[in-house]
């Protein structure tokens, strides 16, 4: 007995930041990337040596040079501003939905998994907004009121949601079969302290898991919008406006698209590398062979 004690108290003793990270590089990685890109978009107006707005004809559709380090484009503005401004929309876009989807999933995929009257009706609900594909549900929504940034947060939040619920469901599903949860309820344990101490601490892994897949999946969305057209507005500076102003300018200044575009892959790889180390982290099973 006393073997197996020592065995699960050992990780435990030689756990360090550099033992979590050899183990899970991805992870480094991912947050690395990520913190970068957050640091960018919080000091854009002091990393940013140009107005993004500034229109300047006479300097259009510069190739990448000393003086613009990504070109300009086709109404003189400097890309490389623009770009730096660009990672605010999609970080906050990104983030805001991860945020408001997982509370708002937690919530009905707690009520969905433990009470099974909710469960009939809100799960129903949920099937028919993942029979809608996102973006076009998103291009209604936003159809219907004035483009904005919060408009699109809303937009794509709504279609994220069934699936925080179904992941929590599921988790709240297995959790709620268990011996230790019936032999509390049949102890006349309330369901709030059962919810709190027992199946919610069960939720937040794959919960953090699933949010960094939204989050990526968010900025995709809202660069598929901004690029349509249905995003936010074509004055502000995001990855898919600037993309979309650029398209017919492809052949002659192909810089226009490809910066902006590599800077969303990016940050979209940093995000999933992220989820993708949790995951490995956070999973008991994958964990033990770390």
């Amino acid at each position: 007995m006393s073997a197996i004690t020592d065995d699960l108290a050992l990780p435990a003793r030689r756990f360090s930041l550099w033992t979590a990270v050899r183990r899970n590089p991805t992870i480094a990685f991912g947050a690395v990337l990520l913190g970068l890109l957050i640091v960018v978009a919080v000091f854009a107006p002091y990393i940013a040596y140009a107005d993004p707005f500034k229109l300047s004809p006479v300097n259009r559709l510069r190739p990448p040079s000393e003086r613009w380090w990504f070109g300009t484009d086709q109404f003189g503005r400097d890309v490389f501003s623009r770009t730096v401004y660009g990672a605010r929309v999609s970080l906050i876009v990104g983030l805001s939905v991860a945020l408001f989807s997982s509370a708002l999933g937690l919530a009905l995929g707690l009520a969905c998994g433990y009470f099974r009257r909710v469960d009939g009706i809100v799960m129903r609900i949920m099937d028919g907004l993942m029979a809608i594909p996102s973006i076009l549900l998103a291009i209604a929504l936003i159809t219907l009121t004035r483009p904005g940034l919060g408009i699109v947060i809303v937009a794509i939040v709504i279609p994220e949601v069934p699936r925080i619920v179904r992941v929590v469901r599921a988790v709240v599903l297995s959790i709620r079969s268990q011996p230790y949860i019936e032999s509390a309820i049949a102890g006349g344990t309330k369901n709030a302290k059962l919810l709190w101490r027992h199946v919610l601490p069960n939720t937040l892994a794959p919960l953090i898991v699933q949010s960094t897949y939204v989050c990526a999946s968010a900025m995709l969305i809202e660069a598929g919008l901004s690029f349509l057209g249905a995003g936010v507005p074509p004055e502000v500076p995001s990855w898919g406006n600037i993309i979309a102003q650029g398209r017919t300018f492809f052949q002659i200044a192909p810089w226009t698209i490809m910066i902006p575009g590599a800077f969303l892959a990016v940050t979209v790889l940093a995000v999933n590398l992220l989820g993708d180390g949790l995951r490995d982290r956070l999973d008991p099973r994958l964990a033990r062979r770390l």
